[in-house]
């Protein structure tokens, strides 16, 4: 036993005691905070990866409490540590990260990492510490630490990589794994259950009331095209947004913020989806291709800068909910009418306030911090006066349609739609009074997806309509 506590433990960083890789999260919030920096990027590789790593870690430091760790892994090493194990920190990422790291986790005797001119990465690693120590133990994950474990004593594999798991995990003297199924993750990154929003296509549809025609084929097709987008930026967005997502009480657990997904996998999935969905759209008319190259830039604005704006965050959302319509309007042929419009921007900047108000007041309750936003607890109050007044005035706009020729044009009994305007009112003052007590939970509509109360007024209103035709 005193033999083995007397072999130091040799630690990798990236993907072993973290999941996640702490350049590439960096990275990401360096494009955020710094945009201009991605036109050096090239110059600082030209140096070297030592470099590079050095140039980003000057600008970025990343909030090492709130890293994705591997919490079987960390039990382990506490355990050896309190056995008299030695611990030794060895890592590719830069200094800064490598010493924070350790300062956190307060469990290492020594620390090597890269700095301006090393990268400290696979031979380099194992030169360094076959000089430092006589023998030694090392836990990796991927196959850059395929230097190490062909010199190491024991080899321990953290949530190893396809590469290394082949070729090492029957030789393993420790396996640790506690990641979900890749596809699960991924499953979950892409968020379908969001593609619930799209059905904004189909309204200019049934409100045109052609509800079996050639242009319900022209729906479909949009909607998948919106959907494959929307996963696509809902990729994007959790990117930019691991470290921001890192801090908050739920979304700490969405795949990439919690590393169960990596970057890479991101960066490759992304432009396959935007691709899928630009093919699907050029079975549309040309418009519909143009609202959806509008959705796509005001979408990666929206989550690259937009989105830390205070206002400007909830009318993008606004605009962005309408826009699904006017794309099922081009994609059919059918002209959306502007009262409609109007109800749309207001209705949904009223629930774009509700899904700003749940998440501060989620952070709120959990103790946490905002991050990445432009809001703070005390803007609760002002916040749900601006976000009631315009579901409100959503429905004042709609007893103003009841009013026009339009509607004595499309409906034989357009006196019961006004039995919909209490419908309307009580709904929308149910989801304010729901998030003012707390029981919202980030985005309304995905709330709406399984509140029973929901379908009731739903039901109801939909026969309504449907009676008035």
């Amino acid at each position: 036993m005193k033999k083995q506590t007397s072999i130091p433990l040799c630690v990798d960083l990236d993907g072993t005691l973290t999941k996640v890789d702490t350049l590439h999260q960096a990275l990401f919030l360096l494009l955020r905070r710094q945009p201009m920096s991605l036109f050096r990027w090239l110059g600082w590789l030209k140096k070297g990866k030592a470099y590079f790593k050095e140039e980003v870690s000057k600008r970025i430091e990343l909030d090492v409490t709130a890293l994705p760790y591997h919490q079987p892994f960390l039990e382990y090493l506490h355990a050896e540590k309190k056995a008299g194990r030695t611990l030794v920190l060895a890592t590719a990422a830069n200094h800064r990260t490598a010493q924070a790291v350790a300062k956190h986790i307060d469990l290492f005797d020594a620390v090597f990492s890269s700095d301006a001119t090393t990268n400290l990465r696979g031979i380099q690693k194992r030169d360094l510490l076959q000089k430092k120590y006589t023998t030694f133990d090392y836990a990796g994950n991927d196959a850059s630490d395929f230097p190490l474990w062909e010199v190491a004593k024991k080899r321990i594999l953290v949530n190893p990589s396809r590469k290394a798991a082949q070729k090492y995990a029957d030789q393993a003297d420790h396996l640790f794994e506690d990641r979900p199924s890749f596809f699960r993750s991924l499953f979950k990154a892409l968020r379908p259950q969001q593609w619930l929003k799209n059905i904004l296509i189909f309204s200019p549809l049934f409100l045109a009331h052609q509800f079996v025609s050639f242009p319900v084929v022209s729906s479909l097709i949009a909607f998948f095209s919106f959907g494959l987008a929307a996963s696509s930026i809902y990729l994007l967005n959790d990117l930019f947004d691991l470290s921001a997502d890192q801090h908050h009480p739920r979304k700490k657990n969405r795949p990439f913020a919690a590393g169960n997904l990596s970057v890479p996998v991101g960066l490759f999935t992304t432009p396959i989806l935007i691709l899928l969905s630009l093919l699907l759209a050029l079975f549309l008319p040309p418009a519909f291709f143009g609202v959806l190259l509008l959705y796509y830039l005001l979408t990666t604005f929206y989550s690259w800068r937009l989105k830390q704006v205070e206002l400007i965050d909830v009318l993008t959302l606004a605009v962005l909910y309408t826009l699904r319509i006017i794309a099922g309007g081009v994609a059919t042929n059918i002209v959306v009418s502007n009262w409609f419009m109007i109800f749309s921007i207001f209705l949904f900047l009223s629930l774009a306030l509700v899904k700003r108000i749940a998440e501060l007041k989620e952070v709120e309750t959990s103790n946490g911090t905002a991050r990445e936003r432009g809001y703070t607890p005390d803007d609760l109050p002002l916040l749900s006066c601006f976000g009631a007044t315009s579901g409100y005035l959503a429905a004042l706009v709609f007893t103003m349609y009841l009013n026009s020729e339009r509607v004595s044009q499309l409906y034989t009994h357009p006196q019961l739609l006004w039995l919909f305007c209490p419908l309307l009112l009580y709904w929308i003052t149910r989801i304010w009074l729901l998030t003012w007590r707390g029981q919202m939970k980030d985005d309304p509509l995905a709330f709406a997806a399984r509140d029973v109360t929901t379908y009731i007024v739903g039901g109801i209103g939909l026969t309504l309509i449907l009676l008035a035709i």
